[in-house]
């Protein structure tokens, strides 16, 4: 069993938080409200299918240890929870203070033991080979790419050989049509992608695209899923 560092739930989290080159959003319970409108009335509950369909690509079971990296409010952790029950444990890194305050909020008042944590991908608070699975949902258009190749070591890492990790993206502007051509946030192109997951030592590396529906501003997602290679875990 590995051992896991404690963290205090408190303000001092944020004084201590990793710096990090990457974008941070930090907008707590107004996050929710905004994500929940976006997603009610302009993307038809993309965003919701987006996230159910991660977690089914991550085929979690029982039991898994499983890390959320960009967890923001903890929505998809959450899903997690119920998936790999009481004997599954589910942890959630975010460099943003309000949005981890909002995410153990949530799970506090449903009862959930999530280990919510401000932390950043490129410096990962974990053992080494601790989790089944690592996810990462619309978040990895944020980093620069040598961030990316940071991040992703850092996961490599922290997964267990054979491990799964799933990352969840839109797709990038240049790909866009019609009304989603015309939504503000950035994107990530699936085949960069795949190639920078296979140099930090995954394999094999899958692809798969998630069309918007036709006049609707959700701007398509596309989905990376990969196993640490057991090759890589050798020293």
């Amino acid at each position: 069993m590995h051992s896991f560092p404690h963290h205090r739930h408190s303000t001092s989290d944020e004084a201590s938080a990793p710096k990090t080159p990457g974008q941070i959003l930090s907008l707590g319970w107004r996050y929710d409200l905004m994500i929940w409108f976006i997603d009610t009335f302009v993307f038809r509950g993309k965003l919701r299918e987006l996230r159910q369909r991660t977690a089914n690509l991550a085929r979690m079971q029982p039991g898994d240890t499983v890390l959320d990296v960009g967890c923001g409010t903890g929505t998809l952790a959450m899903e997690v929870q119920s998936r790999v029950g009481a004997t599954g444990r589910v942890f959630g890194v975010d460099p943003g203070p309000q949005q981890i305050a909002r995410a153990r909020s949530k799970a506090a008042r449903r009862n959930l033991p999530i280990d919510f944590q401000i932390g950043v991908i490129e410096q990962l608070a974990f053992p080494d080979q601790t989790f089944d699975v690592v996810l990462s949902t619309l978040m990895m258009h944020h980093l620069p790419d040598d961030l990316k190749r940071q991040g992703l070591s850092e996961v490599a890492r922290v997964l267990k050989p054979g491990g799964r990790l799933i990352i969840a993206d839109f797709k990038p502007r240049k790909e866009r049509q019609g009304q989603a051509a015309r939504f503000h946030a950035g994107g990530s192109g699936m085949h960069d992608l795949a190639d920078l997951v296979k140099d930090a030592g995954f394999s094999p590396v899958e692809t798969e695209e998630m069309r918007p529906p036709r006049f609707s501003a959700f701007p398509g997602a596309g989905f990376v899923r990969a196993h640490k290679s057991y090759e890589f875990a050798i020293t």
